[in-house]
C-alpha cells in the first residue's frame, strides 16, 4: 500500500483496545502486527527520502559554506507532515488493508484438524 496516499490521522488519537483487537484475539498480536508494519513503512518512507535526497549530496570535503536548497527543503518539509508509520499502520489495520497470519497459531490449528 502506498503510504502517500492513505487518509491516516496526523495526530495520536485514543482507540478503544478491545475493538482493536478483534480480528487476532489478542491486543499483543495487534500490538506486534502494527509494529512490524510500522518499521516496514518506515524504512520504505527513509529508503525514498534518501532516495529523493541523494541528487542532493554535495561531493566537496570542505565546509566552507552550507548552501541551502530550496527543492531539498520542500521535500523534507513534505515528508516531515507526512503522518508517522505507526499511525498509517494502525489506520491500516483498523481498514482491513493489511495481511498478516500467525504461522505458530496456522500449525496448531493444522494439528488440531489432524489429531479430529
Amino acid at each position: 500500500m502506498d503510504y502517500k496516499k492513505i487518509n491516516a490521522p496526523l495526530t495520536t488519537a485514543t482507540r478503544d483496545v478491545v475493538e482493536l483487537s478483534k480480528p487476532t484475539g489478542n491486543i499483543y498480536e495487534t500490538v506486534m502486527v502494527i509494529s512490524k508494519r510500522a518499521n516496514q513503512i518506515s524504512q520504505e518512507m527513509k529508503k525514498d527520502l534518501e532516495t529523493k535526497l541523494q541528487g542532493f549530496a554535495a561531493v566537496s570535503d570542505s565546509l566552507e559554506e552550507v548552501f541551502e536548497n530550496r527543492e531539498q527543503i520542500e521535500i523534507s518539509r513534505y515528508y516531515e507532515k507526512l503522518p508517522k508509520a505507526s499511525l498509517i499502520a494502525t489506520k491500516e489495520f483498523e481498514t482491513g488493508s493489511l495481511y498478516f497470519r500467525n504461522p505458530v497459531r496456522e500449525a496448531e490449528t493444522a494439528i488440531e484438524r489432524d489429531d479430529d
